[in-house]
């Protein structure tokens, strides 16, 4: 039996997941597909595969942390080590052998992740600046993406991902792991190329808005986590603009100060981005993108609250009408 098991988790992902699955299959280890609803074939053509399938349970809103703990749960007899893929990825060869020697010599570390890298980055800016978003430094971490390696002793015990989180719950994951003592680490290895296929500014802007729900919903489990994040979202996504309205009706030259605000908050991130490497058109965009995406965080960040006074469910925010 392989010391790894993989769950990959996909909706609507047939053009990709035949590839995803490939990869997956190439490393030696087991494989649960967990499917949640697809209207597209993903289950038939994960089947014809080879790849034993799971269905979510859809009588309930589906989110990534549900499906992830559902293909978990599927491993009868459970490997030492678990590794999760979304179906819009591809492993990279060797990413599995390099994750489990290295969770084999560091006994304190629970979690590992790596690089990732877009397939299409030059398709749309949106997605050249996910490509930049996936190349975080490696070491330390106290957060991942999905696509992470976790002991499968200390993914039980902390009860895996919280099925009621929409985005953000591998956050919420790591920082129930570091609170108990273990240790999180980004290597310096490919680990996965992506697919985000994002073309248009209302898919960004939905995609961001969901990033600002999970970031709510972060807060409200863990109050100290990424707190600057929110008040810069309260900040520039709702005080801002507000005292640009009310300078307006008081006197309209007076917009010139919150305006400024905004510039000099684009400067910054312009300047950042180019300290790093960022080619001059795509730090212009970069920084257009991050000072307009407190608007849709802010959102995100409101529906979460408006969810949690109602008592309402929370079901995910899709930014693709053909995806998750």
């Amino acid at each position: 039996m392989s010391d790894v098991d993989i769950v990959l988790i996909g909706r609507n992902e047939a053009q990709r997941l035949p590839a995803a699955l490939a990869a997956a299959k190439r490393s030696g280890a087991r494989l649960v597909y967990v499917d949640s609803g697809s209207s597209d074939g993903s289950p038939e053509i994960a089947e014809d595969m080879g790849a034993e399938v799971v269905r979510l349970d859809m009588s309930r809103p589906f989110t990534a942390a549900r499906a992830r703990n559902t293909g978990a749960a599927a491993f009868h007899d459970p490997a030492p080590y678990l590794q999760f893929v979304d179906a819009d990825c591809v492993l990279a060869p060797g990413w599995i052998e390099t994750a489990k020697d290295f969770l084999a010599q560091h006994q304190r570390h629970a979690l590992v992740t790596g690089w990732a890298r877009e397939e299409q980055p030059d398709h749309s800016v949106f997605n050249r600046l996910i490509d930049w978003e996936w190349r975080a430094p490696a070491g330390p971490i106290d957060a991942c993406s999905g696509n992470l390696m976790v002991r499968r002793s200390t993914f039980d015990a902390v009860g895996g991902f919280d099925g009621g989180f929409i985005a953000s719950e591998e956050e919420d994951l790591c920082a129930r792991l570091a609170s108990d003592g273990w240790a999180l680490e980004r290597l310096p290895e490919e680990m996965v190329t992506h697919d985000a296929g994002m073309t248009r500014l209302s898919e960004w802007w939905r995609r961001t808005e969901r990033a600002g729900h999970g970031l709510a919903q972060l807060g409200a489990k863990h109050p100290g986590r990424r707190h600057t994040e929110r008040l810069r979202a309260w900040l520039y996504g709702l005080a801002l603009p507000v005292a640009t309205l009310v300078l307006a009706v008081l006197w309209w030259p007076l917009v010139i100060l919150p305006l400024a605000i905004y510039g000099r908050s684009w400067l910054s991130g312009y300047r950042t981005l180019r300290n790093t490497g960022t080619r001059p058109a795509d730090a212009r965009a970069f920084a257009t993108l991050f000072t307009l995406a407190k608007a849709p965080v802010l959102i995100g960040m409101l529906r979460f609250y408006l969810r949690s006074m109602l008592r309402r469910e929370m079901r995910l925010i899709e930014y693709r009408k053909d995806r998750a």
